[in-house]
């Protein structure tokens, strides 16, 4: 039972990554799909009832700081889940411009991306990761994943 957790900015090809590779293995939550109040608490109770289940999730939030993820690694830990984060690496930029593409309320504002970007950290395997990837969007719906090895203290 896998708790993955995606890190990055808006637009940065999350949700993609999730239907391309997880969609037909893993439950999905993300904070974009719930309503507007209680946000966390909901998440939460849905990450729960996965793991109490020992089904495997995917959490697709930007998940920017040490502080967002150490809920969810403490929670995955507690139900023996082995803790997964997928890094996106995709410049503002390039998710500012994929960010225009979108509609409705898919769309975010630019400052929202400009935010999260001051506030997004790299994830180390201190945090208490089992496995870190990279992803970066290589085209067509196509990323490039790459295992970090645990003694690397950058992404490769």
């Amino acid at each position: 039972m896998e708790l993955i957790i995606f890190i990055g900015l808006q637009a940065s090809g999350k949700s993609t990554f999730y239907r391309t590779h997880f969609a037909d293995t893993h439950e999905y939550v993300s904070k974009d799909l719930l309503p507007n109040n209680k946000k966390n608490e909901q998440q939460m109770a849905r990450i729960i009832d996965a793991l109490r289940a020992q089904r495997s999730i995917v959490v697709d939030n930007t998940n920017p700081t040490l502080a967002d993820r150490a809920a969810l690694i403490a929670l995955g830990r507690t139900y023996g889940a082995e803790i997964v984060g997928h890094f996106f690496e995709a410049p503002t930029k390039q998710c500012v411009e994929r960010n225009r593409q979108r509609e409705g309320k898919a769309r975010v504002p630019d400052k929202a991306i400009y935010i999260t970007a001051s506030r997004l950290t790299q994830p180390t395997y201190a945090e208490g990761f089992d496995r870190l990837y990279t992803v970066a969007i290589a085209g067509n719906n196509e990323f490039k994943v790459r295992e970090w090895a645990k003694d690397t203290i950058n992404p490769p």
